[in-house]
Protein backbone atom coordinates (compact mmCIF):
# COMPACT_ATOMS: atom_id res chain seq x y z
CA UNK A 1 0.00 0.00 0.00
CA UNK A 2 2.84 2.45 0.78
CA UNK A 3 4.16 2.14 -2.79
CA UNK A 4 0.77 3.29 -4.09
CA UNK A 5 0.83 6.26 -1.70
CA UNK A 6 4.31 7.32 -2.82
CA UNK A 7 3.19 7.18 -6.43
CA UNK A 8 0.04 9.16 -5.66
CA UNK A 9 2.05 11.62 -3.59
CA UNK A 10 4.35 12.13 -6.55
CA UNK A 11 1.31 12.80 -8.76
CA UNK A 12 -0.06 15.18 -6.16
CA UNK A 13 3.17 17.18 -6.00
CA UNK A 14 3.26 17.27 -9.78
CA UNK A 15 -0.31 18.62 -9.82
CA UNK A 16 0.65 21.18 -7.19
CA UNK A 17 3.52 22.35 -9.42
CA UNK A 18 1.21 22.52 -12.43
CA UNK A 19 -1.11 24.81 -10.46
CA UNK A 20 1.85 27.07 -9.66
CA UNK A 21 2.61 27.16 -13.39
CA UNK A 22 -1.06 28.05 -14.07
CA UNK A 23 -1.57 24.79 -15.97
CA UNK A 24 -4.90 24.30 -14.27
CA UNK A 25 -6.49 21.79 -16.66
CA UNK A 26 -3.44 19.52 -16.49
CA UNK A 27 -3.43 19.75 -12.69
CA UNK A 28 -7.15 18.93 -12.52
CA UNK A 29 -6.62 15.85 -14.66
CA UNK A 30 -3.91 14.54 -12.32
CA UNK A 31 -5.93 15.34 -9.20
CA UNK A 32 -8.96 13.52 -10.60
CA UNK A 33 -6.74 10.52 -11.43
CA UNK A 34 -5.57 10.47 -7.81
CA UNK A 35 -9.12 10.59 -6.47
CA UNK A 36 -10.28 7.92 -8.90
CA UNK A 37 -7.57 5.61 -7.60
CA UNK A 38 -7.83 6.67 -3.96
CA UNK A 39 -11.06 8.55 -3.16
CA UNK A 40 -9.88 9.31 0.39
CA UNK A 41 -6.84 11.33 -0.78
CA UNK A 42 -7.90 14.51 0.99
CA UNK A 43 -5.17 16.83 -0.22
CA UNK A 44 -6.20 16.18 -3.83
CA UNK A 45 -9.78 17.04 -2.88
CA UNK A 46 -8.57 20.31 -1.34
CA UNK A 47 -6.69 21.28 -4.49
CA UNK A 48 -9.66 20.40 -6.69
CA UNK A 49 -11.87 22.47 -4.41
CA UNK A 50 -9.54 25.41 -4.85
CA UNK A 51 -9.54 24.97 -8.65
CA UNK A 52 -13.34 24.79 -8.82
CA UNK A 53 -13.70 27.78 -6.51
CA UNK A 54 -11.09 30.13 -7.94
CA UNK A 55 -10.80 29.14 -11.59
CA UNK A 56 -14.31 27.95 -12.50
CA UNK A 57 -16.40 29.68 -9.79
CA UNK A 58 -18.24 26.39 -9.36
CA UNK A 59 -18.92 26.79 -5.66
CA UNK A 60 -21.00 23.62 -5.29
CA UNK A 61 -18.24 21.41 -6.66
CA UNK A 62 -15.64 23.31 -4.67
CA UNK A 63 -17.57 22.75 -1.46
CA UNK A 64 -18.01 19.06 -2.20
CA UNK A 65 -14.25 18.68 -2.50
CA UNK A 66 -13.49 20.80 0.57
CA UNK A 67 -15.88 18.69 2.64
CA UNK A 68 -14.20 15.52 1.36
CA UNK A 69 -10.80 16.96 2.23
CA UNK A 70 -11.99 17.73 5.76
CA UNK A 71 -13.43 14.24 6.10
CA UNK A 72 -10.31 12.44 4.88
CA UNK A 73 -7.52 14.76 6.08
CA UNK A 74 -8.84 16.92 8.93
CA UNK A 75 -5.26 17.68 9.96
CA UNK A 76 -4.44 19.39 6.61
CA UNK A 77 -4.36 23.15 7.34
CA UNK A 78 -4.80 24.32 3.72
CA UNK A 79 -8.37 23.05 3.52
CA UNK A 80 -9.40 25.25 6.45
CA UNK A 81 -7.93 28.33 4.79
CA UNK A 82 -9.51 27.58 1.43
CA UNK A 83 -12.93 26.48 2.67
CA UNK A 84 -13.16 29.48 5.00
CA UNK A 85 -12.69 31.83 2.05
CA UNK A 86 -15.47 30.04 0.16
CA UNK A 87 -17.86 30.25 3.12
CA UNK A 88 -16.98 33.91 3.58
CA UNK A 89 -17.57 34.60 -0.11
CA UNK A 90 -20.98 32.95 0.15
CA UNK A 91 -21.84 34.83 3.36
CA UNK A 92 -22.41 31.60 5.26
CA UNK A 93 -21.10 32.98 8.52
CA UNK A 94 -22.53 30.45 10.99
CA UNK A 95 -20.82 27.64 9.11
CA UNK A 96 -17.68 29.74 8.84
CA UNK A 97 -17.51 30.24 12.62
CA UNK A 98 -17.82 26.47 13.14
CA UNK A 99 -15.04 25.82 10.63
CA UNK A 100 -12.75 28.47 12.13
CA UNK A 101 -13.30 27.08 15.65
CA UNK A 102 -12.21 23.64 14.41
CA UNK A 103 -9.29 25.16 12.53
CA UNK A 104 -7.86 26.76 15.67
CA UNK A 105 -7.43 23.24 17.11
CA UNK A 106 -5.47 21.86 14.14
CA UNK A 107 -1.77 21.35 14.92
CA UNK A 108 0.36 23.58 12.74
CA UNK A 109 -2.50 25.86 11.68
CA UNK A 110 -1.51 29.46 11.08
CA UNK A 111 -3.45 31.20 13.86
CA UNK A 112 -2.79 34.57 12.24
CA UNK A 113 -4.60 33.46 9.08
CA UNK A 114 -7.55 32.14 11.06
CA UNK A 115 -7.74 35.33 13.15
CA UNK A 116 -7.72 37.35 9.93
CA UNK A 117 -10.60 35.28 8.56
CA UNK A 118 -12.60 35.99 11.71
CA UNK A 119 -11.82 39.71 11.35
CA UNK A 120 -12.87 39.79 7.69
CA UNK A 121 -16.09 37.97 8.54
CA UNK A 122 -17.00 40.41 11.31
CA UNK A 123 -16.11 43.39 9.14
CA UNK A 124 -18.29 42.05 6.31
CA UNK A 125 -21.17 41.80 8.77
CA UNK A 126 -20.68 45.35 9.99
CA UNK A 127 -19.55 44.16 13.43
CA UNK A 128 -16.63 46.55 13.51
CA UNK A 129 -15.68 46.26 17.19
CA UNK A 130 -15.38 42.48 16.89
CA UNK A 131 -13.47 42.87 13.61
CA UNK A 132 -11.02 45.25 15.27
CA UNK A 133 -10.44 42.80 18.12
CA UNK A 134 -9.67 40.00 15.67
CA UNK A 135 -7.37 42.23 13.60
CA UNK A 136 -5.50 42.90 16.86
CA UNK A 137 -5.34 39.16 17.52
CA UNK A 138 -4.08 38.71 13.95
CA UNK A 139 -1.31 41.21 14.68
CA UNK A 140 -0.30 39.30 17.82
CA UNK A 141 0.55 36.29 15.66
CA UNK A 142 2.41 38.23 12.95
CA UNK A 143 6.15 38.67 12.46
CA UNK A 144 6.11 40.48 9.13
CA UNK A 145 6.08 44.29 9.27
CA UNK A 146 4.21 44.66 5.98
CA UNK A 147 1.42 42.37 7.20
CA UNK A 148 1.27 44.30 10.47
CA UNK A 149 0.91 47.55 8.49
CA UNK A 150 -1.90 45.97 6.44
CA UNK A 151 -3.66 44.87 9.62
CA UNK A 152 -3.31 48.38 11.07
CA UNK A 153 -4.90 49.72 7.88
CA UNK A 154 -7.73 47.22 8.30
CA UNK A 155 -8.32 48.42 11.84
CA UNK A 156 -8.37 52.02 10.64
CA UNK A 157 -10.80 51.03 7.86
CA UNK A 158 -13.16 49.53 10.45
CA UNK A 159 -12.94 52.65 12.60
CA UNK A 160 -13.71 54.79 9.55
CA UNK A 161 -16.64 52.60 8.47
CA UNK A 162 -18.07 52.61 11.98
CA UNK A 163 -17.79 56.40 12.14
CA UNK A 164 -19.39 56.94 8.74
CA UNK A 165 -22.20 54.46 9.26
CA UNK A 166 -23.07 55.69 12.74
CA UNK A 167 -22.99 59.30 11.43
CA UNK A 168 -25.36 58.27 8.62
CA UNK A 169 -27.76 56.74 11.12
CA UNK A 170 -27.71 59.85 13.29
CA UNK A 171 -28.29 62.21 10.35
CA UNK A 172 -30.93 60.15 8.54
CA UNK A 173 -34.13 62.03 7.70
CA UNK A 174 -36.55 61.93 10.58
CA UNK A 175 -33.85 61.51 13.23
CA UNK A 176 -33.53 64.33 15.68
CA UNK A 177 -30.61 64.80 17.94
Amino acid sequence: MSEVNFRLDEKFFEADQLIKENRIADAAILLNEIITEMPEYGRAHNHLGWIYETKFTDYNRAEKHYKAALQFTPEYPAVYYNYSILLSTLGRYDELVTLLEKAMLVPGINKATISNEYAIMFEAQGKYEQAIEYYKQYIRYLFDNKLIENAQASIQRCITKKSIISADINTAPGNTL
